[in-house]
This record gives C-alpha cells, sequence and structure tokens, in this order.
C-alpha cells in the first residue's frame, strides 16, 4: 500500500461524511469559535441558561420575555462552541503494510476520513506518522480547503521498518496539556507494547480514540504445516510447524492480548475499537464507530 493506488476516498463517499462530528466527552480549550460545545458560557447560538444583567452586558443578550414576568433584566448565557486540537496517529511500521486486505490501505482511509470529519466542524488538525526515526508529520492546520492537501499528504506515506509505538508517541512535541483528541491507528504490533504511550496522551489531557487493525489472517490464520515465517519488520525469520494444537494456542494468546487490551483501555476511559482489514471504511465508519459514540 505504499504509493499510491488511486483516491482513497471518492467524492460521493465523502458527500456522505457532512453531518458527522468526532464526539468528545471533554471540555475542550481552544480560543476559535467552532462546532463543538464547551463547558464554557459564550457567544454561539445554543442557548443554557441566564443571570442578572450587570452594567455593560450586551443589551441583544436581554431576555425581554424574562423581563415582562419578573420586571428585571436577564441576559442569556449560550454554550460556547469551541475547536478541538485533534490529531491522527497512523502506525507506519512494515507489519501495517500487510494482509489480504491490506491494512494500510483502511488505516489510510480513516486518517482521511477523521481529518474531513474534523476540518469541516472547524477544528485543528495535525497527521502524525508512528515509525522508528521521527515521523511524517503534518502540523496542525485548519479550514476545509485544507483537506486536500491532507488527503495528498496521508495518500503519499510509506510503510517499513519497525517502530516503537510508545517512543514515536511521546517524540511529538506539538501536543500541550490543554487538552484535545487523538485518535491512534494502529495494529498494535510493537514489541514493546502500546501502555505507555497511551498513558502519556493521558497525561496531556488527550482523549483518545484507539482503533485497532487486523488482518483476517491474523484474527483466523488458515494455514499448517511446516513454514518459514519472516517478520516484515526485523526480518527475523522463525521456522515452525503448524499443527491443530498450534492454531488452538495461537487463538488463545490474541484472546487474552485483546482481552487484556480491552480491560485497559476500558478502566482508563480510552475509546477501543477493533476492526477487520476486510471491513469496508463505510462499515467502520457508520457502524463501528458510531455505535460506540465516538462519530454522530
Amino acid at each position: 500500500m505504499n504509493g499510491s493506488e488511486g483516491p482513497l476516498l471518492d467524492q460521493e463517499f465523502l458527500k456522505k461524511l457532512d453531518g458527522l462530528i468526532l464526539n468528545t466527552r471533554t471540555a475542550l480549550q481552544g480560543d476559535i469559535g467552532g462546532n463543538r460545545k464547551s463547558r464554557s458560557k459564550g457567544n454561539s447560538i445554543e442557548f443554557s441558561d441566564f443571570r442578572e444583567y450587570v452594567t455593560g452586558d450586551d443589551f441583544r443578550r436581554i431576555d425581554w420575555n424574562a423581563y415582562a414576568r419578573f420586571e428585571r433584566l436577564f441576559v442569556k448565557l449560550f454554550m460556547e462552541e469551541r475547536e478541538a486540537n485533534v490529531t491522527v496517529f497512523i502506525d507506519l511500521s512494515g507489519s501495517m503494510d500487510w494482509g489480504e486486505p491490506n491494512k494500510g490501505k483502511l488505516a489510510k482511509q480513516l486518517a482521511a476520513v477523521f481529518v474531513y470529519i474534523a476540518l469541516a466542524n472547524l477544528d485543528r488538525v495535525s497527521v502524525a506518522g508512528i515509525q522508528e526515526r521521527p515521523g511524517a508529520y503534518l502540523p496542525y492546520f485548519s479550514g476545509k480547503q485544507g483537506f486536500w492537501k491532507a488527503l495528498k499528504f496521508i495518500e503519499d506515506l510509506e510503510f517499513g521498518g519497525k517502530t516503537s509505538l510508545n517512543e514515536a508517541i511521546k517524540s511529538y512535541t506539538h501536543l500541550k496539556q490543554g487538552g484535545g483528541i487523538s485518535i491512534v491507528i494502529t495494529d498494535l504490533l510493537s514489541k514493546d507494547g502500546y501502555e505507555e504511550g497511551l498513558k502519556y496522551l493521558q497525561y496531556l489531557k488527550q482523549e483518545i480514540t484507539l482503533l485497532h487493525i487486523m488482518a483476517p489472517q491474523e484474527l483466523e490464520p488458515e494455514v499448517s504445516g511446516s513454514l518459514r515465517l519472516t517478520d516484515v519488520e526485523d526480518q527475523e525469520i522463525r521456522d515452525i510447524t503448524v499443527t491443530p494444537q498450534v492454531l488452538k494456542a495461537y487463538k488463545r494468546t490474541v484472546d487474552e492480548f485483546l482481552n487484556s487490551l480491552r480491560d485497559f483501555c476500558y478502566t482508563r476511559g480510552i475509546n477501543y475499537v477493533l476492526t477487520s482489514s476486510a471491513a469496508s471504511i463505510e462499515q467502520v465508519i457508520f457502524t463501528n464507530l458510531t455505535r460506540l459514540g465516538f462519530v454522530r
């Protein structure tokens, strides 16, 4: 999936994304008007509360119906709508460029979808590659006109080599403790785990959605006999004989890993979605993520 194999998303699919937003549970700290509600009071159009008028308040915010009832001046308060800082992390390790269908293609499609939705809702977006050396990085930008530049950036991303998810995430200094949304798209095959990287994002007050992509061949391998396996990231070679017992042990190990991962995410309030690379982008967005409540 390195390089271009045609457009990641077509115009008809993009039209289906209009009106969607990335749902967030946290109060946001941005200072530019956007389409996402903050707990602070502001001047947007959605009424929230009212208080008694004080000198200097905008006369246009006076609630004249309340004045008629109480013969006292009250001003309307509104939920202020703020932009969010959204970072889309995409795993660029060699293992992502594998599977049938390819994990990397779905990862790129998902990254592009999240950029589109965030920009349409006036959020600021950055795209950060997770890889061994300082990764490909597109700094924060905003405005729907920036989507096509971001799409080209995502299409041109290349997978390869090994990576430490923990260290790669910690290497990005653009994240601040003011809060935001971090979307991490990965197959979670980093040998040093994932916990420290996700904990670091939470330390920075990021609301995390973890999108875990596995190939059908990883979820339900259909192999048997003597095989020579080569690690696509570090080229380590291992000779094995696959028997029904070996497949059963493999499935048990995968189940234990997934259960541990789900428990970790649940206890820490991290949105977690497991998807097969065989799932269509429509299914992931309009079924899996809407059911979770992350997209609405």
